[in-house]
């Protein structure tokens, strides 16, 4: 619905119920017909429960509650007075909003509503929950046409008010971007690293001032921007640097005879803003206009999300983000998947079982010592960046507190004592990062006081006390510095340190600079200090967790990354985690299966990711394995985040059971000149139809799933005589023969002796095809029998001779679940290995009528395909354009072969197929 049809569907409700409006008669029909035509909900019945049963010393009901936005509705006649107290039929007199307030004593605290509103068909009267005692919105019936966006809160749920967030915070990050462009101009030697060093150092104090003014820090409203106005462009660089110095400058220390709008201004501290010889240049018109207007009177910058805008504030600000256009932030949401599980949730749960001790004292006592026991958490994410996690921990913690704080005082003004009082227990002294980029570790401490500055706001509300924010007494303890070669322990004591979390860089091992592989190779050692083999060939990230496992030791620390699914995947899954289990003997709490992580605002650029919770000491908490939101306790989870047992699949030459060979395809080698287009064999055919013995269809793994005619010259047994005799063909050779002499690899040098031949030239009469990389969208990987006119490239795995039973197991979902969960991914397709998945695969032992059941639905398959001659194996496999007889063919095949495993075809999922074949994997190995 536009904003145009809101409005005029709002004008038309309001017209509507004009002097109607009876509270037992039409009620439900008014708040249906509201949500339904206003708000756009399309079974309002199904959003809005009526006469929900509440029991007081009677049973009483609630008008009505709308549970995914947590509003609660007292409705009473058209004509009533909503501040006025009526009297209940327990002879108590209660306005409408006090009786609302005494049914939510009597709810799970789950269901305590955040807002309330008491209306009367002619006016609404809206209570914010997380401000009880103050005064309610009023919102008129005739007025809606215009006040419509008034109620928004009725529809929105939390994730629309995250968007909401997520869209101011971005916003201020676009006007940060265009002050910092604008004041760049205006240095002397924009490109040098003083001058971006002092640009973003003035970017982080001016955004602070202009949260501060409007968040009440400062005192007044627009309080900075009032104070740059006063000035003409050619004085704000003045301007600002006598402000600069007051903000850091104690009362008791400034000039008494300074401006009285300059002393209004209070000392922050915090080091914010000391001298740091920072170059400030001139204002032109154009940036105190930006500043002024744009930035100080026309934002609010006191609803920013503090976790989403200081990594959009950093990415803003960073050279190397700002040249790819992007604006990088990690959402809310996918935070939550690390500390949720990692212990968000075990404190969710253990405040709710206190709210629900009856006693009053006692849930009073349990409630402090709850805040006591936050207080006590400390945390560290070892690559904080901007501090995005450290902050919606602090966030989250801080909201605890406040929950705990609204039980514990019930709303009432709490009586503060002498001095410094401050009833606030948790603090960001309690969190700690380390980060390798200077700049992000200034904006991590401002998004932590910005946080810090936001919760302290909605605390004040809760005990109706004014709190002094500033001067900024709390720290946070950002270290700067390259997190893989300093000592965790000198950041933080390890036994002071709760958990440890974030989101380590992601860069592969065939991509990391050789600064990163030595940071690998010296992390990455055996209790001698000798480099593991497979240091080599191991994603950065694994860095991270070798570092978080030798600080664990003997500890209570439990920690969770965010990292690229390859470490879960293929033959680095042993390369990583066999040494963390062997050494340290760590353990997987909780894992999040591959999901795509968003972590772009603009470039949206997708990366295929894991979360893993991992500790050692002894955990009592049940496993929790999450699959695209599905939650599934189990009893153990191992390295490729299947519920099996600890297992590692190693690359190995040689199958584990009696099968025949899978090959590798023929690597051409060439330089490209034994490869040809349809149109260059043509050609060569038509100038030397000698040639066409020698030209056979050529297929990589793409030109097999997609049937794309691609040929090459296969010159084996070629004579000397014939190649004279073929001028063009012979001087394709010669071009060979020069590509591989020219070649850096000395291996490919030696090729040049025999210019007419692939490396490798093996042309089986019969073979399986099975391609080496395939989209992860298809169920089943496309394989088939090819013959001797096809020549498979290196991306086209082969099996010589191979049976229809050895090909019936192959496709099916048995072999495609082994394949699925330990096979490696180019991006998130599947990367066939024959070290890995082929040779590790364990096979069944089917009896003869079993093995001829296989070999007959394999048989169905090649038959069910030969049905659409002019059809690719990607037009078949595609799963909206399946031929049914295909599929049903694939689904026979797949009982039969579960049969001939003692599987249960109806009942097994694919998870526990895989735990099976791992155990089967255990047993075939042991010894091996």
């Amino acid at each position: 619905m536009t904003e145009k049809e809101q409005k005029k569907a709002a004008k038309e409700f309001a017209e509507r119920w004009k002097g109607k409006g009876y509270e037992k008669g039409q009620s439900q029909q008014f708040w249906t017909d509201l949500l339904e035509h206003v708000y756009g909900i399309e079974n309002a019945m199904g959003f809005i429960t009526f006469e929900d049963q509440v029991h007081l010393d009677h049973t009483s009901f609630i008008d009505g509650y709308i549970k995914s936005t947590r509003v609660m509705i007292e409705q009473k006649s058209i004509g009533k007075d909503l501040r006025k107290a009526i009297k209940q039929s327990d002879g108590s007199l209660l306005n409408p909003f006090q009786q609302a307030k005494r049914y939510v004593t009597e709810l799970p605290l789950s269901q305590h509503p955040r807002w309330i509103v008491t209306c009367n068909f002619e006016e609404f009267l809206v209570y914010d929950m997380e401000k009880p005692n103050g005064e309610p919105e009023q919102i008129f019936l005739k007025d809606l046409a215009k006040d419509y966006y008034r109620l928004q809160f009725l529809v929105e749920t939390g994730s629309e008010m995250l968007k909401k967030e997520m869209e101011i915070s971005l916003k201020a990050g676009e006007l940060v971007g265009k002050l910092y462009d604008a004041i760049l101009k205006q240095y002397k030697e924009p490109d040098s690293p003083d001058t971006l060093k002092s640009l973003n150092m003035l970017c982080v104090r001016l955004v602070f001032c202009l949260y501060a003014e409007d968040a009440g820090i400062f005192g007044k409203h627009e309080m900075f921007g009032r104070y740059l106005k006063q000035f003409q462009a050619k004085d704000i660089r003045k301007a600002l640097i006598e402000l600069f110095t007051v903000l850091d400058t104690k009362p008791e220390d400034r000039d008494p005879y300074m401006d009285d709008d300059l002393a209004a201004f209070p000392y922050v501290n915090g080091g914010l803003f000391a001298d740091e010889n920072i170059e400030i240049p001139r204002f032109t018109d154009e940036i105190v206009d930006l500043l002024v207007n744009n930035a100080s009177a026309g934002f609010d910058w006191s609803e920013i999300s503090p976790t989403i805008f200081g990594a959009v504030f950093e990415s803003t600000l960073n050279p190397e983000t700002r040249r790819s256009g992007g604006m990088h932030y990690t959402s809310i949401e996918n935070i939550h998947k690390v500390i949720d599980p990692l212990f968000l949730d075990e404190l969710k749960a253990e405040f709710n079982t206190i709210c629900e001790t009856k006693v009053d004292k006692t849930r009073k006592a349990k409630l402090e010592q709850f805040r006591d026991k936050l207080a006590s958490l400390t945390f560290l994410d070892p690559a904080c960046g901007s501090g995005n996690f450290l902050t919606e921990t602090y966030i989250s913690l801080r909201r605890l507190e406040n929950e705990a704080l609204q039980v514990i005082h019930g709303g009432q003004m709490l009586i503060g004592g002498e001095g410094d009082f401050n009833p606030i227990k948790v603090g960001i002294g309690q969190f700690y990062g380390i980060e390798i980029n200077d700049f992000a570790v200034t904006v991590a401490k401002t998004a932590l006081w910005i946080a810090e500055a936001q919760m302290m706001h909605e605390t004040e509300e809760i005990i109706q006390y004014t709190l002094d924010f500033l001067p900024l007494k709390s720290y946070a303890n950002i270290t700067e510095g390259n997190s893989l070669r300093i000592d965790w322990e000198s950041v933080v004591p390890k036994d002071k340190l709760s958990y440890i979390m974030g989101n380590p860089p992601f860069v592969g091992y065939s991509l990391q600079s050789k600064s990163q592989k030595n940071d690998i190779l010296c992390i990455y050692v055996d209790d001698k200090g000798n480099p593991y083999k497979t240091a080599g060939k191991i994603d950065y990230v694994a860095a991270w967790y070798f570092k978080a496992s030798q600080l664990m030791v003997g500890t209570n620390i439990r920690t969770a990354f965010v990292s690229t699914n390859s470490i879960t995947q293929g033959e680095q899954v042993a390369g990583v985690w066999k040494p963390l289990y062997d050494r340290f003997g760590i353990h997987i709490d909780f894992a999040h299966r591959t999901f795509r992580w968003d972590s772009e605002a603009s470039l949206k650029a997708k990366v295929h990711c894991v979360i893993v919770g991992f500790s050692i000491a002894e955990n009592k908490v049940d496993r929790r394995l999450f699959d695209n939101g599905v939650e599934q306790i189990v009893k153990n989870i191992n390295a490729y985040l299947v519920a099996a047992n600890d297992v590692f699949i190693e690359s190995r030459t040689k199958a584990i059971c009696n099968i025949p060979k899978m090959l590798s395809g023929n690597r051409p080698t060439d330089g490209g000149y034994l490869i040809l287009s349809p149109d260059e064999a043509d050609e060569l055919i038509n100038k030397e139809p000698l040639s066409s013995k020698y030209i056979k269809r050529f297929m990589m793994g793409y030109e097999f799933i997609n049937n794309v005619p691609r040929y090459c010259l296969w010159l084996v047994g070629a004579s000397p005589a014939e190649l004279n005799k073929m001028p063009i063909v012979k001087k394709r050779v010669q071009c060979c023969k020069e590509a591989r002499e020219k070649s850096p690899d000395k291996g490919r040098q030696k090729l040049a002796a025999t210019p007419t031949l692939f490396r490798e030239t093996m042309n089986p009469k019969t073979f399986i095809a099975l391609p080496k990389v395939s989209s992860e969208n298809r169920r089943y990987i496309p394989m088939g029998y090819l013959g001797s006119d096809i020549i498979a490239g290196d991306k086209l795995f082969m099996i010589p001779d191979a049976n229809k039973y050895q090909f019936g197991v192959l496709t099916s979902n048995v072999h495609m679940a082994w394949m699925r969960a330990v096979t490696g991914r180019l991006k998130s397709d599947y990367s066939y290995s024959i070290n890995i998945v082929y040779n590790n695969f364990p096979w069944c032992s089917p009896d003869e009528k079993q093995k001829a059941t296989i070999e007959k639905t394999a048989q169905m398959i090649l038959d069910a395909r030969a049905k659409y001659p002019d059809c690719s194996l990607a037009d078949l496999y595609d799963e909206t354009t399946m031929p049914p007889e295909l599929r049903k063919a694939h689904q026979l095949n797949d009982k039969a072969v579960m049969q001939a495993y003692g599987f249960d075809y109806k009942t097994m999922t694919e998870s526990e197929c895989v735990a099976e074949l791992m155990k089967m994997y255990q047993k075939l190995t042991e010894g091996k």
